[in-house]
C-alpha cells in the first residue's frame, strides 16, 4: 500500500464520501422510497466497501472488495440516468454526479491494477 496509512487517505474514498453526500442530498425529498433507498445504499456501498477492503488481510482480499465498490459506482451512475429520466433531477446535475462516479470507477480500476501488478 505504500505510504497510505488509513482509508480516509485514499483519493477514491474522498470522492466517495463526496458523492454520497450528494446523493442523500439530491434525494432527501424524493417520494420514490424505493429509488431513494437503492441509491442511497449503493451510494454507501461505495464508501463500505474500499474501507472495508483496506483494513482486509492482503492486496488479493482489498482487490475483491475495490470490484464490489466499483460495482456500486456503476450502479450509482446508472441510477442517476433513471433519476434523469423521472425528472427527479436536472440533466446538468445528473451528468455532473455520473462525472463523478466516472472518476471512482476509473480510480478505483487503477487502484485494483496497481494492487495486482503489485505482488
Amino acid at each position: 500500500m505504500g505510504t497510505i496509512k488509513n482509508f480516509e487517505e485514499l483519493k477514491i474514498w474522498i470522492l466517495s464520501r463526496e458523492l454520497v453526500n450528494l446523493v442523500y442530498s439530491d434525494f432527501r425529498g424524493c417520494k420514490d422510497f424505493t429509488f431513494r433507498n437503492q441509491i442511497t445504499a449503493a451510494g454507501i456501498s461505495i464508501m463500505n466497501n474500499i474501507s472495508e477492503g483496506f483494513c482486509r488481510q492482503g492486496d488479493s482480499e482489498f482487490r475483491q472488495f475495490l470490484n464490489f465498490s466499483k460495482g456500486s459506482a456503476g450502479e450509482v451512475k446508472n441510477m442517476y440516468y433513471i433519476a434523469q429520466d423521472q425528472q427527479y433531477i436536472s440533466f446538468e446535475t445528473a451528468d455532473d454526479r455520473r462525472e463523478k462516479c466516472q472518476a471512482i470507477i476509473k480510480g478505483t480500476g487503477s487502484l485494483m491494477k496497481f494492487l495486482k501488478n503489485n505482488k
